[in-house]
């Protein structure tokens, strides 16, 4: 294979997602001890898109957009940060971050199962065989009563579950969808649209906003690499790989994240980690290597 440009960038987007948003699931468990789920999404959501925005015009980027793609975006926004993010992060009240990472883990199969339904597609017999890899680690994650169990567990888990039909529509919908032809540009639409949403839902529901200066300065910090690293950079990362590989490759990204949030919810928060838990990461990784070793293009 011919090392390009193109291929670098797609390398660097694949690491941003693999590693940096594996570590987003330990950042929100931080901050959601002390600030409310919703209002965390929809201040780190807004600053983003604002810092973006001002980014983009610094670079001299256009900015305008047609309705249509106004409208993709803000549905988008919805489908990945509003309800697929912001209901993420409000269930892992209910469970270990990294079992919240690991059921997230079944996102390329629902993935494949939607690109099926909606556009036909086959699915390739390794990329079929990566996702039965991921559906065995989470078995083997899920029948650990030790993280299963625990008051609030099976809304947390149902929560996830429905987190990960949004997200993974979502994909499919942004590989195909009318959109600015700026991967960055459609990340700042995204993201403050849907922080506005987030913010409209958290007064909605009652939540008690609290002032950032009298926030725990854990949560000062896991804010700032949130914004940063996590909605920044690493979804401006996805949505370029969304409109250069097939959806069901970057949704591999929920094998790995879940291997960098056990590890980092264990020696960060002292979450418990078991020998079952090895084993069902090592499975999601060989998950990962069949699925991107398939055959699939983008769909067109």
């Amino acid at each position: 294979m011919k090392f390009t440009r193109d291929t670098l960038l797609i390398l660097l987007a694949f690491f941003a997602i693999y590693v940096i948003w594996g570590s987003t699931y330990l950042l929100n468990k931080i901050a959601v001890a002390d600030i409310p789920p919703l209002f965390l999404s929809s201040v780190r959501f807004i600053i983003a898109g604002i810092i973006i925005f001002l980014i983009a015009k610094l670079l001299q980027l256009p900015l305008r957009l047609t309705k249509k793609q106004l409208f993709n975006n803000t549905l988008a926004g919805f489908l990945f940060l509003v309800y697929g993010n912001g209901v993420f992060v409000w269930a892992l009240k209910y469970v270990d971050s990294g079992f919240a990472a690991l059921e997230a883990s079944s996102l390329p199969l629902v993935v494949l199962i939607l690109m099926r339904i909606l556009y036909k597609q086959k699915i390739q017999r390794m990329a079929l065989f990566g996702v039965l890899l991921g559906i065995i680690g989470i078995y083997l994650l899920v029948s650990q009563n030790v993280i299963t169990t625990g008051e609030g567990s099976l809304i947390g888990v149902l929560m996830i579950a429905s987190c990960i039909v949004s997200w993974a529509f979502a994909s499919v919908f942004v590989s195909r969808a009318d959109l600015h032809k700026s991967y960055f540009v459609n990340s700042g639409y995204q993201m403050l649209t849907g922080g506005v949403l987030l913010m409209v839902f958290s007064l909605a529901v009652g939540e008690t906003w609290k002032s950032p200066l009298i926030w725990e300065t854990t949560t000062l910090y896991s804010m700032l690499v949130l914004i940063i690293l996590g909605s920044i950079v690493a979804f401006t990362a996805f949505n370029f790989l969304l409109q250069k590989v097939s959806p069901e490759k970057v949704a591999t990204s929920s094998y790995v994240n879940p291997v960098i949030a056990m590890l980092l919810g264990w020696y960060v928060l002292d979450e418990k980690i078991t020998l079952q838990s090895i084993i069902a990461a090592f499975i999601l990784l060989l998950g990962v290597y069949f699925i991107n070793a398939s055959k699939n293009k983008k769909v067109s």
